[in-house]
């Protein structure tokens, strides 16, 4: 008969087993969903270029308030005044502040029917696939508006479009259980923008970089430290394995 300290120990360890199994179908159907990213985060050049732009097109809606100009200028390898003249955009803001903006929620709901979010953690929350796959999802409807592959009817407008140019979607019929259902299959550019379309994938992958980075700033000096740690435990596992093999010489 099992006891009770076993039976919960036994209990804990299926609920472990079923939890780890949850996380791991759900990373694998986020991985799927979307294609890859490869973003950098260690790529100085990208997440500079990446603040450049979340700047000029984002930040006049979307605020980081988790982030300071001061560590922006810390982790981007960039002066204080660099920062102040390229990046901040408020005459009135400090090296110090945060990276906050002047609208507000009323105004936002006003504007936009919704208040544009906080995009602090959204590389974390949402993932850099998902950020990269929305920004180059959006495409021009029949009736002129815009919409979004990948979060369909979108409160935030294609303020890159410039950039980018004009797409349409390209759909095809797919079979769901019983019913031919009508799908994006895929995009057709009709006018060009500024931009080549691997240039603006790249200018994309920048932002996303960027916002990465800062829903974890910690990330870059941690995986610095991380590669040091990894060596010191190697030194000292050639060093224990010296010491073992000479403590049991005189034992034997």
């Amino acid at each position: 008969m099992i006891s009770n300290k076993k039976q919960w120990a036994v209990t804990c360890l299926v609920a472990a087993a079923m939890l780890l199994a949850s996380f791991a179908a759900q990373a694998a159907g986020r991985a799927g969903d979307f294609p890859p990213s490869e973003v950098n985060i260690n790529d100085l050049a990208s997440l500079q270029r990446g603040a450049k732009l979340f700047v000029n097109y984002c930040a006049g809606c979307h605020s980081t308030e988790f982030m300071r100009y001061s560590r922006l200028s810390e982790d981007l390898e960039l002066s204080e005044e660099m920062v102040m003249a390229n990046l901040v955009a408020d005459p009135g803001k400090k090296i110090g502040d945060t990276m906050t903006n002047a609208m507000s929620k009323k105004q936002g709901e006003a504007w936009f029917g919704k208040a544009p979010p906080d995009l602090s953690v959204t590389g974390r929350s949402r993932g850099p696939d998902w950020i990269h796959a929305f920004l180059l999802s959006y495409y021009r409807q029949d009736d002129g508006t815009w919409n979004n592959a990948v979060l369909e009817n979108a409160a935030m407008p294609h303020i890159t479009w410039e950039l980018q140019g004009i797409q349409e979607a390209v759909y095809s019929m797919q079979t769901v259980g019983d019913q031919e259902v009508q799908t994006i299959s895929g995009f057709e550019l009709v006018e060009p923008g500024i931009m080549s379309p691997d240039e603006y994938a790249t200018a994309m992958r920048d932002i996303t970089a960027f916002l990465t980075y800062t829903a974890e700033p910690a990330a870059l000096q941690r995986k610095t430290v991380g590669v040091w740690v990894m060596g010191f435990l190697a030194l000292f596992a050639v060093l224990a394995y010296v010491l073992k093999v000479e403590y049991w010489r005189d034992v034997h």
